[in-house]
């Protein structure tokens, strides 16, 4: 007899822990639809709710809240971690009823979106599903591979929308508006073709994971490289050849090519490959990204507040009321008062004294002995700073909340932090990413011989990347505690979001950009800080404003409108300031950091940055330690002056698009 198992976090819903410590759940898209085409099949969970004392209990509470009369069977309930087949070998064994035998492994279908965990359970016996869409494909039996589906003239992405929203396909990255790669049975794809669309099947998806690797090396036209079609696939030809000989080990599954990505090659990487750690030569920041299923990934509900900021500068802000201190100007610059504000609160000596907390040169907490080592995602010392940034924001009387979501087998947690406006139209968002890596360092043995980097003991202290932009959106969130108590309010709320694991691909902002999508947040434009501290001394101080996006739609022309918005804001912070607003498909940082996540929703969203991406496609003029444990406060390149610089412009901006 048949029995379904799902996972709960990012397959069946999106989980986040309130300011209380209560878990909430919210059903992902399209769940609810396949638990009640199954409605007279056994259905079970298997569910980690993480290593504390009692933590299933909550859970459970959870799981009820969000799907009432659903998961009543107790028996088919499983808690605990699914770090190897165990758990799903005690889930199988407990199908049991009285009387009756257990079912088979092969009859029972573990759905979840973690590859690794599908791994687990397939090696136990059971069949598996990468999303709850494929549900009736594992039970009986049939193949979902990952597809590259062509859009011809006069088929939007709406039109694949609705096809795709029938029938058992699941987009997972939007490579333009002419070619977008998901997951497909053969069923739907066949749907696919009969609405017109082509569909190029790769391989099956199984255990394996969808990776966008961009490939940042210069290579001549010579070589067949050029931008033309058949060089973007030599181009993905040489790419995949240099990551799949970089993992080839008698221990390490093959990876799996797609085809051409923009700026790079397709791949799909099965459980026990780490894609994330391989680097390609002369890689930029950003240069591999995971992708996410979602089958509201086509919905961009963005757009229609894209649509408002792009159509002109003051469109979709409050206007400067004459009467009121300090609201923003008839063309939405920031006033006087709120540049006096944010002048005051962020200041170089706030922004190292933050830094400094996380990364490790003076305690994580006053009172205590503990220095942060590391921020990588698979450091001991990672939850501790998520912890004790959570308890700053509560300090400052904000609404703070802890996004969660897994990564490797690892419990992670991105922070929002946010003050509600009653009756506010959306939300204005300033942000940055709180993890760290060394994995570009050198490090050797006992005996002296090179070694990889070990996350879990070597120094990551990341004091530009992104301790700089942690610090900044620290800094905001303290100006607007300092403006609130003067008596000035915004008019939109204000929600201040550090992410975790944007090293490994962007994976935190990922999922809370999917979670936001599928809660219809509104959202008037992201403002995220990735590396501001950067700034080789002798050179010119530049600040790079990046707001190119892939996606089509209205999203391109509100994040113009938002990096221009920015870019008139800093030399009013600083006349000496050079300004490169980066725009278009030319944007070297298009995917590369958090934004990148907002914009495939259609919401507008710019990535500020030090001189990382010179225009001549050579090294800029920020740091030079990038991804080394050398990214420390003590680094010559490290300039607290010019980080406040670039914090200041980008608070003052985003707290005057929220009518401060």
């Amino acid at each position: 007899m048949t029995v379904l198992f799902f996972d709960i976090g990012a397959t069946l819903a999106d989980a986040r822990v309130e300011a209380d410590g209560s878990l909430v759940l919210s059903p992902r898209p399209r769940v609810l639809a396949v638990l009640d085409e199954f409605h007279d099949v056994r259905q079970g969970v298997i569910s980690d709710p993480g290593p504390s004392e009692g933590a299933a209990e909550p859970a459970a509470s959870a799981l009820r809240e969000a799907f009432p009369g659903r998961f009543t069977d107790d028996t088919l309930v499983r808690w605990g971690p699914k770090n190897s087949r165990r758990i799903f070998d005690e889930a199988v064994a407990g199908t049991a009823g009285e009387g009756t035998p257990p079912s088979a492994a092969d009859e029972c279908v573990f759905v979840g979106e973690d590859h690794q965990e599908r791994a687990f359970a397939r090696e136990a016996g059971l069949r598996t599903a990468a999303h709850p869409v494929f549900t009736r494909a594992a039970v009986e039996n049939r193949p979902v591979l990952w597809a590259r589906i062509d859009l011809p003239e006069g088929q939007g992405l709406p039109a694949l929308e609705a096809v795709a929203n029938q029938n058992e396909v699941v987009p997972v990255h939007i490579a333009s508006a002419r070619l977008v790669l998901a997951m497909a049975s053969m069923r739907g794809a066949a749907a696919l073709e009969q609405a017109g669309f082509t569909v190029d099947l790769r391989a099956p998806v199984q255990d394996s994971a969808a990776f966008l690797v961009r490939d940042d090396r210069l290579l001549a036209p010579a070589q067949g490289f050029a931008d033309a079609p058949e060089g973007a696939a030599m181009r993905a030809t040489s790419a995949f050849g240099f990551v799949a000989d970089a993992l080839a080990g008698p221990t390490t599954p093959p990876l799996l090519p797609m085809g051409p990505a923009p700026g790079g090659v397709y791949v799909a990487a099965p459980a026990g490959a780490p894609i994330e750690d391989v680097h390609l030569e002369g890689a930029k920041p950003g240069h591999t990204e995971r992708l996410l299923p979602d089958p509201a990934l086509l919905t961009r509900p963005g757009e229609a507040w894209a649509q408002g900021l792009a159509a002109g500068p003051t469109d979709g802000r409050p206007e400067r009321d004459p009467q009121v201190p300090g609201g923003a100007a008839a063309d939405g610059s920031p006033s006087p008062e709120t540049i006096a504000a944010v002048r005051a609160a962020v200041t170089p000596e706030v922004l190292r004294a933050h830094v400094a907390r996380i990364s490790g040169v003076e305690p994580l907490r006053d009172g205590e002995a503990l220095l942060v080592r590391s921020r990588d995602a698979s450091a001991a010392d990672n939850p501790r700073v998520v912890e004790a940034l959570a308890d700053r924001f509560q300090d400052l009387d904000l609404n703070v909340r802890l996004h969660r979501f897994r990564w490797r087998g690892h419990r992670l947690f991105n922070v929002e932090a946010e003050h509600r406006v009653a009756g506010a139209d959306s939300t204005v968002l300033i942000t940055a990413h709180l993890d760290s890596t060394a994995s570009g360092g050198e490090f050797v043995d006992e005996n002296g011989d090179p070694r990889p980097y070990d996350p879990t003991v070597d120094p990551a202290p990341g004091a530009d990347d992104d301790g700089s932009g942690t610090a900044a959106v620290m800094a905001a969130a303290e100006c607007l505690h300092a403006l609130l108590a003067e008596g000035r309010t915004p008019t939109r709320n204000v929600r201040f979001v550090l992410f975790n694991a944007e090293e490994q691909g962007l994976v935190g902002s990922k999922f809370y950009a999917r979670a936001a999508a599928a809660a219809n947040d509104r959202i008037a434009g992201v403002f995220q800080m990735d590396m501001i501290a950067g700034r080789q001394q002798g050179s010119a101080p530049t600040v790079e404003i990046h707001a190119g996006s892939s996606v089509p739609g209205p999203v391109v022309g509100a994040s113009d409108a938002l990096g221009a918005l920015v870019a008139d804001t800093v030399p009013v912070i600083d006349p000496e300031m050079t300004v490169q607003q980066l725009t278009g498909p030319s944007d070297p940082a298009i995917g590369r950091s958090d934004h990148a996540s907002f914009h495939e929703r259609g919401w507008a969203a710019v990535a500020v940055s030090e001189d990382i991406f010179a225009l001549d496609g050579g090294p800029g003029t920020g740091t030079r330690q990038y991804h080394t444990p050398g990214d420390t406060l003590l680094d010559q390149d490290h300039s607290p002056q010019f980080a406040a610089t670039l914090a200041r412009s980008v608070t003052a901006t985003a707290l005057t698009l929220a009518g401060v």
